[in-house]
């Protein structure tokens, strides 16, 4: 065993990075990360005898940030042109004690790859890649009990090469390389409608969706105009107040369900408590941790969702203090609470963040 193959955000490779050496610090062990600058991709080490296996059974990866998916990585195969099934082949049975015998193997391209031959050929090189290995034994039978446990998976940055590893069905990310295919509807306010669906697909318990957002629930968005998140909270039968000096939509507002509020969207706090806040503003990240953990201490809302743009010379550690603001004020407010976050495909320089009440 290698040490990992982990996929992140292009030009997050660094955080991702040191967000892997803390958790393997923690662990007991230590890690330390080759840097493939805005390849959304990179290979991290393990030793003082910590395994992939053991990190990988004692770390989530929901609970990491700057880490999307990985994959315990088991090697490097060169693909001659000749014969790149038949490469693979002889790689993996050279491999077979490490490598489990899978299900299913997917391959997967670098999430910034613009070689559209090298896409082409890797679509269609799956459907002979499963044949050769599963008629190899290398692949178990489609209708066995292991279908859906570990899978396969390559990473192919290039025509020369993959790289082998395969993930683990009790701890991989819920989308392939943690990227959710979505589609924004043409009516969407803006853009940044996508990065609330998103994080509702990611950060919420999975199979929960309704508990969170349905039953005519309350919200407030804050920064709202021209209205993107607040479409979605309408589109989940939410009534909103929308807050922002800025002209909002039109057809939110014709809905009959928002509530425009001309106000600064730090200072502003509603007379009751609402189901959900969430906030996409613009600003100091610590300014922005500071107002919504005071939200959640004043019991202002049971959950929230915001986004923190991160400075780029010093994003994880300013995530690391950000984090510490949050869990001391509502430590000291007397909550129970969860708090996680992550780098959504639909996010930037930000990350996006989701907080829970759970104290009732």
């Amino acid at each position: 065993m290698k040490g990992l193959l982990v996929y992140c955000r292009p030009g997050f490779e660094s955080e991702a990075g040191q967000e892997l050496m803390d958790v393997a610090a923690a662990l007991g062990g230590y890690g330390y990360f080759e840097p493939r600058q805005h390849q959304g991709w990179l290979l991290f080490h393990l030793s003082g005898g910590l395994t992939p296996q053991q990190l990988l059974e004692q770390q989530s990866i929901a609970e990491l940030v700057f880490v999307r998916d990985w994959l315990i990585w088991s090697g490097t195969v060169a693909l001659p042109a000749e014969d790149r099934v038949g490469a693979l082949i002889k790689a993996l049975r050279e491999l077979e004690e490490s490598v489990p015998r899978c299900g299913r193997v997917e391959v997967r391209l670098p999430e910034n790859s613009t070689d559209r031959d090298l896409g082409n050929f890797t679509r269609q090189w799956v459907a002979p890649l499963s044949k050769g290995l599963r008629g190899a034994g290398l692949l178990a039978e489609a209708r066995s009990s292991s279908v859906d446990t570990d899978r396969l998976e390559l990473l192919v940055p290039d025509f020369d090469q993959c790289l082998i590893g395969y993930s683990l069905q009790q701890n991989r990310a819920r989308y392939p390389m943690g990227i959710p295919r979505l589609r924004l509807p043409a009516d969407a306010p803006s853009r940044s409608a996508a990065k609330l669906e998103e994080a509702w697909k990611v950060l919420l318990p999975a199979g929960r969706e309704l508990d969170y957002l349905g039953g005519g629930k309350t919200a407030v968005d804050l920064g709202a105009a021209p209205g993107g998140w607040t479409w979605q909270l309408v589109r989940q039968g939410m009534q909103v107040a929308a807050v922002d000096n800025g002209p909002m939509n039109q057809a939110l507002m014709d809905s009959g369900q928002v509530q425009h509020v001309k106000a600064d969207g730090y200072q502003w706090r509603p007379r009751r408590a609402v189901d959900w806040m969430v906030c996409d503003i613009v600003d100091k990240p610590r300014r922005t941790a500071a107002m919504v953990a005071d939200w959640m201490a004043d019991r202002l809302c049971r959950y929230s969702i915001f986004n923190l743009k991160l400075p780029m010379k010093t994003r994880y550690q300013e995530w690391l203090v950000c984090q510490a603001l949050i869990e001391q004020r509502l430590t000291e407010a007397g909550l129970r609470f969860r708090l996680t976050a992550k780098q959504l495909y639909h996010d930037r320089e930000e990350i996006t963040c989701f907080i829970e009440r759970t104290d009732g």
